[in-house]
Order: structure tokens, then C-alpha cells, then sequence
């Protein structure tokens, strides 16, 4: 009978068995190590791709920001510029009643009373200074201008009487007033 040798065949299949799992040993360590580079390079793209986003939400928020700041700039000159628009309507509203003033003092004045002096008082107070012929006159003016629609509550705060000449001096002040039927006429004024 024959004999055969297996030793040297099962070395050389041991062999070829080790180097076939070396290879593929190798090849799963560089397949892994692959898979492991192509995950990170993922990630590193997800990251840089999120850091521009947030780079251009940041350029975005700070180009509203300036437009926030001019618009709240706009706003304080829109108020003011209301403010100022308010002011020029109460003005032009006001206009006719110096008007109205000059003409019911005119109106009111007695004769032998003479004005020196006009002063307008706070908003709404008219102080009236003149020369009259006798204090009935100053009385008489009083009551004239209790009358009036303009002119409310006459108060007399000085009376002077000179002694050479007779002539009274004399200090009024009285409460101007703007009548309710009067709003409409002086938009036509």
C-alpha cells in the first residue's frame, strides 16, 4: 500500500486559509476604515453646511436689525412729524380768534376809553390796560365784556385816578373763550 504524505497539503490549505483571512481581514479594515472616513466626511459637510446657514441667518438678523433701527428712526420722525402738524392745526385754528379778539374789543371799547397795553396771559387770560375819562367808563366796560361771547369773568385789578388831569388808569383782565357755534365759521375765515 501506498502511503501519502497530508501534512505538507494541510500546511499549504492552512496557509491559503490564513492569507485568505488576512485579506479579508484587510479588506474589512479598509472598508470600515472607509465607511469610518465617509461618516466623518458627512458630518464635517453637515457642520460646514449648518455654520453657513447660521453665518447667513446671522448676515440676515443683522441686515433687519439695521432696517428695525431705520424703521424705528422713521417712526420717532413720523411722531414728531405729527406733533408738529397737531401744533400748525391748533395755530391755524387759533388764527381767526386773534381776529375775533381785535374785533370785539374794537366792539366793546365805550367811548372815552383808550387801551395802552395787551398782554396775553397763559392760554386763555387777556390783560388790558388803558386810560379812561371816569372809572363809570371802566365800569361800563366791565359790563361789556361780561356780555360777550369772547370775554368771560372782567376783573378789575387797578384803578388810578391822576390828580391834575382826572384821567383813570386802569388794569383789566378778562377770560377769553371761544364760542361752539364759531367752529365751523373759521374754517371759512
Amino acid at each position: 500500500m501506498t502511503q501519502i504524505n497530508l501534512l505538507p497539503w494541510r500546511e499549504t490549505h492552512r496557509i491559503e486559509t490564513n492569507n485568505e483571512f488576512y485579506v479579508v481581514l484587510g479588506l474589512c479594515m479598509m472598508l470600515a476604515i472607509g465607511a469610518g472616513f465617509g461618516g466623518f466626511k458627512y458630518a464635517e459637510g453637515k457642520v460646514v453646511f449648518q455654520d453657513q446657514r447660521n453665518a447667513r441667518l446671522d448676515s440676515e438678523i443683522a441686515q433687519l436689525q439695521e432696517e428695525l433701527k431705520e424703521i424705528k428712526e422713521l417712526e420717532e420722525t413720523k411722531n414728531n412729524l405729527l406733533a408738529r402738524m397737531e401744533i400748525i392745526q391748533q395755530l391755524q385754528g387759533q388764527r381767526p380768534q386773534i381776529v375775533h379778539t381785535f374785533f370785539e374789543i374794537a366792539s366793546r371799547l365805550p367811548d372815552g376809553i383808550y387801551l395802552t397795553e395787551m398782554k396775553q396771559s397763559g392760554a386763555s387770560q387777556l390783560i388790558l390796560e388803558g386810560k379812561a375819562e371816569s372809572n363809570a367808563r371802566v365800569s361800563a366796560l366791565m359790563r361789556r365784556m361780561d356780555r360777550s361771547d369772547y370775554f368771560k369773568n372782567p376783573q378789575l385789578d387797578v384803578i388810578e385816578t391822576g390828580e391834575e388831569d382826572g384821567i383813570s388808569l386802569f388794569k383789566l383782565s378778562v377770560i377769553q373763550e371761544r364760542p361752539n357755534n364759531d367752529t365751523e365759521s373759521d374754517d371759512g375765515i
